[in-house]
């Protein structure tokens, strides 16, 4: 508790000088309630009647368990960004450096909009390090704009030894600049939506002496087999921050009717890699797809909240990635759902999840 709560001693507390319940009590509370797999408010202050014996030895409860409303009321109004801060100063006490693949990508939370604001939910920026398997950042994309919701994030992250990944939205120069002044280097999707880049780069590939290229081998799952193909050419022409290379991944799948597709697909690359390098980097940067994004709407019901008030979903939001990241580090190798349910129903294991940040 007392690394916890260190990390949250400098977070304003939006409440009056009355207020009964310490912040990182409720703070506390909280977060181990959407480990044992609460989705509202009204479920933290459920837990925390149910619990409030292993509750007491842990934190200070001077006035018992907060209602559903107190909780309700610190989310709403707490500072987001000051919250920001602190998840990234607790985010440090799991990670052990940052090296590998660092992944972003936009995400919508479904049932977070307004009365008649069905068709634009909140939206959110996530940055997800591969190595660690943790989140590592969250920014809102005000007015759904997912750019600069990405700009915002990588102004507030170290990166160096990452290359970080992004999907053809991102493929900009100020991008491509917010990467490299946080240290890191990048593999940028370039697509059709750049037309001008495009065509630079695939008259680069045509146009080289030598390329180097490898083919790994045939993999068989989710009823295909895929092959791919990927090349790397140097390049020193293209107006663009910091791009030594372009890079390009063929993936033909076979699938079990007998059907036959190919894809290729081009990337942006600040630094020189081997074609197996490229592919493995392209490959983890689905992690955050199918390691992030599906496990929060499936285990953690993201898609399916409905706090939506005032500061409510971006702070619930941090939560629930404290959480994830509690339950991703801990070294039990039970799969995530294994893990909520063990932590609800077992105090000890839920007292190791929540001793293990180093």
């Amino acid at each position: 508790m007392s690394r916890f709560a260190a990390c949250f001693e400098d977070l304003p507390d939006p409440r009056g000088r009355n207020a009964r319940h310490p912040l990182t009590s409720i703070l506390f509370i909280a977060v181990a309630a959407i480990v044992c797999g609460a989705e509202s408010c009204t479920d933290m202050a459920d837990f925390g009647v149910a619990k409030k014996k292993w509750l007491k030895t842990i934190v200070p409860l001077p006035y018992g368990i907060p209602s559903h409303d107190t909780f309700s009321t610190v989310f709403r109004h707490l500072d987001p960004d000051a919250f920001d801060a602190a998840f990234r100063r607790l985010t440090a006490s799991f990670a052990q450096g940052l090296e590998g693949v660092v992944a972003i990508d936009g995400k919508a939370v479904r049932g977070a909009y307004r009365r008649a604001a069905k068709a634009t939910p909140l939206h959110f920026v996530n940055v997800w390090a591969a190595g660690p398997g943790l989140v590592i950042g969250q920014k809102l994309a005000p007015g759904r704009n997912e750019v600069q919701g990405a700009l915002d994030a990588l102004a507030l992250l170290a990166l160096e030894g990452s290359i970080v990944t992004a999907d053809a939205l991102h493929c900009r120069p100020d991008t491509a600049r917010a990467i490299l002044a946080a240290g890191g280097d990048y593999a940028l999707a370039l697509k059709a939506n750049q037309p001008g880049l495009l065509a630079q780069a695939l008259a680069r590939i045509e146009d080289a002496d030598h390329v180097e290229s490898i083919q790994i081998a045939a993999e068989t799952a989710h009823d295909r087999t895929e092959t791919r193909r990927a090349s790397v050419v140097a390049v020193d022409d293209i107006n663009f921050p910091g791009l030594q290379a372009i890079g390009c991944v063929e993936t033909t799948s076979r699938h079990t009717n007998g059907h036959l597709t190919s894809h290729v697909r081009y990337f942006l690359l600040s630094t020189t890699m081997s074609p197996s390098a490229l592919i493995e980097v392209v490959r983890t940067h689905w992690q955050i797809e199918n390691k992030l994004h599906w496990v929060l709407d499936v285990h953690f019901r993201e898609d399916a909240a409905r706090n939506r008030k005032d500061n409510g979903p971006q702070n619930i939001a941090f939560l629930r990635k404290i959480a994830l990241n509690l339950l991703r580090s801990h070294p039990d190798k039970a799969s995530i759902r294994r893990k909520i349910k063990k932590a609800g129903w077992d105090d000890q294991f839920l007292t190791s999840l929540i001793a293990h940040m180093r």
